[in-house]
């Protein structure tokens, strides 16, 4: 007789010690399910390529949206701190941000204190800055707190809807996040979106020079230093001008360099009346082809597989078409063009290389790989952005500005 009142049937027919092993189940008693073989279970539990591919696929999204939530988190809880300590603590002490919460926010600022008190008890500060309430109040309560002492906040901060704004768009992706749900992709570049504008409010907006064309992605902020200065990498010259348009790359441009074979990247995708315009700008442009009429050419032709002269003479008319830009110019010394006899080895389009805030697209050419579906690498130049005790190191930009001032001193202008 079972605890509930119910008979439990017997048992089966091996084991010992027991009369009456019969399979028949009295009326009313309960049926035990057997436990399935162990066997049987792998098989279920199982993931095929495509359930890991879209588990790494979520993992990747909410591993970005939580560094850029962490680091508004952290920048508005700063900016809180700074403006209502000051007025707070001298009454208050240790109890200012309670005092600062008034009546409206006691409930979820006493919740803060006491799940700061159960984290010291069971030793989950590791950090002394942590043991604070402030540490512990989530992003909508800092909003709160910025809301309820606005005038307190209005001398630092233009406008106050553009904030509003910001962390109304990153709610979601703060509670998909904290949920571990699904997070799709357009979700996630909203929140990088409202993320950096709320840094650029809140004055902690990225300081790199280059930002301006290349803007500082979060995760290169915090594992920028293991891909040395490359901040993209794109399979193709396709999908580089998807994410980053000619415009955007070339355009302000007050220096551009480049080297290549036709360097169509440049030649092709951003217009003679614009080149035009960006050179009387002030602008100062090199551009390096490779000889048309020399041997490399036709080697290079041979290793694509296309017919001699087709590529010597694709590369004659975007020099021609240069020519032509040039000769629209008030001052042509500002756009000098010339050609090179050695192996082609790389592509590399240099914007403001001579300073801080350089920008290269750079791609090495492959055997039977045209251009256009070569590997593309954006390197961002001047000082690193992280590990800035490493300034002595040579990154990849200075290397293919090296190479490019070697191949321009040995080259041949063009009349």
């Amino acid at each position: 007789m079972g605890s509930g009142g119910l008979e439990l049937p017997p048992g089966d027919a091996g084991d010992t010690g027991h009369e009456g092993n019969s399979t028949d189940v009295p009326p009313g008693a309960v049926s035990l399910a057997r436990p399935m073989e162990m066997g049987s279970i792998g098989p279920e539990l199982d993931w095929n390529a495509d359930a890991w591919l879209e588990v790494r696929t979520r993992a990747q999204r909410a591993g970005r949206a939580y560094i850029w939530l962490n680091l508004v988190e952290q920048r508005l809880r700063a900016v809180v701190a700074a403006v209502l300590r000051p007025i707070y603590e001298p009454v208050h002490g240790d109890d200012w941000v309670v005092a600062a919460a008034g009546p409206a926010g006691q409930e979820w600022v006493q919740r803060a204190v006491a799940v700061r008190e159960v984290s010291r008890r069971k030793g989950y500060l590791l950090d002394p800055a942590d043991d604070n309430v402030l540490s512990f109040l989530t992003l909508p309560q800092l909003r709160e707190l910025m809301v309820q002492h606005w005038p307190c906040f209005e001398p630092y901060v233009d406008e106050r809807r553009d904030v509003e704004l910001a962390l109304d768009e990153l709610e979601v992706t703060r509670n998909v996040v904290s949920r571990n749900r699904a997070l799709s992709e357009a979700v996630l570049a909203q929140a990088e979106r409202a993320s950096a504008k709320l840094l650029e409010i809140l004055g902690a907006g990225s300081d790199v020079p280059s930002a301006r064309r290349l803007p500082v992605d979060a995760v290169e902020d915090l594992v920028g230093d293991r891909y040395a200065d490359v901040v993209g990498v794109h399979p193709d010259r396709v999908r580089l001008l998807r994410q980053f348009p000619a415009e955007d790359l070339f355009g302000g441009a007050r220096r551009l360099d480049a080297i290549g074979i036709g360097l169509n990247l440049l030649v092709q995708n951003f217009s003679g009346r614009r080149l035009v315009r960006l050179a009387e700008s002030g602008c100062r442009v090199r551009l390096l082809f490779l000889n048309p009429a020399s041997s490399a050419v036709k080697r290079r032709e041979r290793e694509l597989g296309i017919k001699r002269g087709e590529l010597s003479r694709a590369v004659e008319m975007n020099i021609l078409h240069m020519r032509r830009v040039r000769s629209r110019l008030r001052d042509p010394g500002a756009f000098e063009i010339q050609v090179f006899d050695e192996t082609p080895r790389f592509t590399a389009y240099l914007v403001d290389g001579d300073g801080s805030d350089g920008v290269a697209v750079v791609q090495t050419y492959l055997r039977r790989t045209r251009g256009m579906e070569a590997p593309v690498l954006v390197l961002r130049g001047g000082h690193r952005v992280l590990k800035a005790d490493e300034n002595g190191e040579v990154g990849l930009f200075d290397t293919y500005r090296e190479e490019f001032e070697v191949a321009w001193a040995d080259s041949r202008p063009v009349s």
